[in-house]
Order: C-alpha cells, then structure tokens, then sequence
C-alpha cells in the first residue's frame, strides 16, 4: 500500500499543503493566499488565526484530492517563513499579538542602538547572524514591551514564543508540544548554533524570559501527533525546518559547496560548508544547514528580502500586470533593459548590504520607457541580486558554483533563468519539482517515518528539468552589472538633512 507524507509549507503570502506519494511524486495540492497587514509604515503583520485556518483547511483538501485518509499519512513535515514571531497565552492557545513578519522594520532603532552599544560581535560571534530587525529576537522583545502586561506574564510562564512551525505545533497537537527545530532556532538571534543551546548572554542582551522559548529538536525528530479530530486520526509529525534549509534538502543539497536558491517573496541562497561553520567577511550569515542525529551541518546564507514580492507589487499596486507569468511575455517584448533598474528595496536591502534605511527605486526612465521594461526591471533585479550573493561568497574563498539549483515559484519563468545564467556566469538547474521546500519538508517526515533510509535516497530522487547555460558576452555582463551597481549606490543614499 503506497505510505504518504502530508507536508505543510507555511509562506509568507501563502499556506500550501502537498501530499507525496512514497516515491516523492505529488498526489495532492492545495493552497490558499491571505491578506498581508502594513498597520504603519514599515511594519508587516499577519493574522495566526488565519494562518493556523489556511493550514488545516488546505491540508484537509490536499489529503482528499489525494484520496488519502488520515490512516495512509505515515508522517507529516512542516516547512515555514522563518523569523516571523508569535507570542501566545499557553492556556486559551491564543496569540496576544498580530504575528510580526520577518519584513516588519519596526525595530530598526532598536538594533541600531544595540550596535552602537558594541554588541554585534557578541551576536554574529554565537549566531552566525547580524544585529538587524529581520531576526526574531527585537520584534520578540517589542511585543512584551508594548502589549500591556505582556512581560509579567512571560515571567510567570504564561506566554510561549515561536516561530510559525512552533505556533502551528502547539495547535496540531493541541498543546501538548512547544518545540522548534534547530534551522529554526538558529534564526532568531537568541541560539548559539556552535553549542546548539539556548543563549543566556543573549536572552540577557534582548531581556527574553527563558520559561517563552520553545524546546530546539533535529530536522527529522518526534515532534508528537495531531488531534485525532483534524484529520480524522492522528498523525505523526516527524518534520520540521525553516523553509530556506527545507528546500535545501528538497534540492538535495547534501555535498559540501552546493548551492541553492529561492525565488518566492524573497531569495534566500544557501550554501552548504558542511560541519565547520564558516564564517563570512562579506556580511553574509553562517547557518544551521540541518541537524540530524544531534549532527549539525552548516550554510552560508544571502538573503534578498524582495524577489517575487517585487511583481506582486507590480501586480497589486502598479497594476501593469494581471498575472505574475506575464513577466516573462513583458520582458521579453523588448530587445533589451534600455537602461531601466529596479531597485526593489521596498523593506531596505538585505545580504550583502544590510542596510534597512535603503528606499526602492526605478533609475533610468525616459519618455520612451514602457511598462515592459520595469517589468522587465522587476525581473533582472533578481538575478543582479542573486549576483551580489555569488560575489561575496566567491569572495568568502568559495569556488564559482559548478551549478546554482533553483526552486519556488519564480523558477518556473524560462526566460529569468536565462537571464540569471548569464549574470552569474554559471549553469542554472531547475528541478522538476520547483516546490521543494514542501518536498524538503516531507524528505525530513518520511525519514523519520522510515519511508526513506538515508540522505543518499533522497538524493537520487533529484530529477533535472532543465539546464540553462551562460548566453551573455562578458561586455553585456559587464555594462549590466555596472548600471545595476550604480542604481544600488543611489537606493542607499541618504536624504539631505
């Protein structure tokens, strides 16, 4: 009888349920976008009401356009949007406060001040990370300064404080399981991830009662089961990771030196360095790749906080498009860029600038400009900022990649893998499951499940699309990568006065 894995991929815009067979094939999908909540400016929140909603309904749909019950699921496996915090009351379950998003900037001030206080090379020493507001731990910090009476109760332990998978784990288990997993944890700038502990000087820096945090567990891991009422009949939840370092693992990134990018929201590449963190002198982050049998295996991370969320802006705001796929006819409508740059700085610049101040831009126009070409902008800033991250890691003493893999929804676009090929001067490889991040998330369940053996199985399940091989001139490359530079320096300037 074929065993099942139910994964759960909760996004950043979207909640998405896929059901693999026990050969990795897709039996079952379903998925639900929600409303994103900009409450001031430069704040994101999301609703965990309507999360936690999303999350069992498009489960439940997935197992029955499966036709799989509760009884054929021998595991489940979590992937979720990392850094995102929820605080909730351990005894009615519910969050105290909207969940503050990984893009939510709010806590700028309050980073800054802890950096010039002299703090950054205590945090970037046990983390692996940088004093700045993507992280969980200012946006934690916020919340009980500024919902009443939140603080006193995080010190009597009445509160709990999670990511999303921890949020979600607590509701599928109804309340019996407040745990993370190890990726997890290393994101919120509170986990030493060369111990693989908790940090007390770091929960003293942030003033973090230690009774919120959750229990930090492997990738592949017993993390309970669900309410028999959810699905029917419980079911083991045996994987868990951040969606980054899932779909590194959906990508089969197991050698030392792979490399994988994401093209959803945001991008996020990761590199894997193996058992020695490395770490970057190119403000790149140092990682938790994934820890399994108590083993950590470490990254090197660039993350890009605007990618696919520049088109949705295109899309929701601008209304030059009406579906995301009409990118690709856009940019290719015209010969070239005619020297229109979009900087999608919409929530600052992450890796390898990590400046929160910078402002998005459109540098270039013309009366001649069209609407195909900032589409086309929109586009090729993804692949200038995929670049920015090859750059520092090369610089960083890694080899140019023999291949970047790439997934998520953007991967899909030919004509931006091209592109990205060119600018990066190295081969592109699209697998022919572009959603691995869900697949990471069921690799992890079904090797705790005993549905796959090891880390080998999983990587002979790889399957290649397409391969997209460098078509550009060096001095295309070259006068590209020039202009873009030259739109970045004028993003990051600061206005007078």
């Amino acid at each position: 009888m074929t065993r099942y894995i139910l994964a759960i991929d909760q996004g950043t815009t979207s909640t998405r349920s896929i059901v693999f067979d026990d050969q990795g094939a897709v039996a079952g999908v379903d998925q639900r976008e929600f409303a994103q909540s900009y409450p001031e400016l430069g704040w994101v929140e999301h609703d965990p009401e309507t999360i936690w909603r999303d999350v069992v309904d498009t489960a439940r749909a997935a197992l029955a356009k499966a036709g799989a019950d509760a009884s054929a699921v021998a595991a489940i496996g979590v992937a979720n949007q990392r850094e995102t915090v929820v605080v909730w009351d351990r005894r009615s379950g519910q969050a105290i406060h909207p969940a503050i998003v990984w893009q939510d900037r709010r806590t700028t001030d309050a980073c800054e001040a802890l950096r010039l206080a002299g703090h950054e090379d205590l945090v970037q020493a046990r983390t692996g990370l940088r004093l700045d507001p993507y992280f969980s731990a200012s946006k934690l910090a916020w919340i009980l300064d500024h919902v009443a009476g939140a603080r006193e109760a995080a010190k009597r332990g009445d509160l709990a404080f999670g990511t999303i998978d921890s949020f979600l784990l607590w509701r599928l288990t109804g309340g019996r399981v407040h745990a993370t997993d190890a990726t997890n944890a290393s994101r919120t700038l509170l986990f030493d991830i060369h111990r693989q502990v908790w940090d007390e000087d770091l929960l003293a820096l942030f003033d973090i009662p230690a009774g919120l945090l959750p229990d930090v567990r492997d990738n592949c891991a017993d993390f309970g089961e669900t309410e028999a009422d959810l699905f029917g009949a419980p079911i083991p939840i045996r994987g868990m990771a951040g969606d980054q370092q899932a779909a590194l693992i959906g990508q089969a990134c197991f050698g030392q030196g792979m490399i994988k990018a994401t093209y959803g929201t945001g991008c996020f590449m990761l590199m894997n360095t193996g058992a020695q963190p490395v770490v970057s002198n190119t403000r790149l982050l140092t990682t938790t790749a994934y820890r399994l049998n108590g083993q950590p295996t470490y990254a090197l991370e660039g993350s890009i906080f605007v990618a696919g969320a520049a088109i949705k802006w295109l899309r929701d705001q601008l209304g030059l498009i009406v579906r995301a796929s009409d990118t690709s006819s856009l940019a290719t409508s015209v010969p070239d860029g005619h020297g229109v740059y979009m900087v999608p700085a919409f929530v600052g610049l992450g890796a390898p600038y990590w400046d929160p101040q910078a402002k998005g831009l459109i540098h270039g126009l013309t009366l001649d400009a069209s609407a195909a070409h900032i589409a086309r902008a929109a586009l090729e800033s993804v692949a200038f900022q995929t670049q920015d991250l090859v750059e520092a890691m090369f610089a960083d003493g890694a080899s140019r990649p023999s291949a970047l893999r790439v997934d998520g929804g953007m991967a899909a676009n030919d004509w931006l893998c091209a592109f990205l090929s060119g600018v990066i001067d190295a081969p592109v490889e699209r697998p022919v499951n572009v959603e691995t991040t869900a697949l990471g998330a069921a690799f992890l369940a079904g090797l705790g499940a005993g549905v796959w053996p090891d880390l080998a199985a999983i990587s002979q399940g790889w399957r290649l699309d397409r391969r997209f091989d460098p078509a550009m001139t060096p001095d295309q490359r070259a006068q590209s990568l020039a202009g873009w530079k030259d739109a970045v320096a004028r993003a990051r300037l600061r206005p007078a006065g």
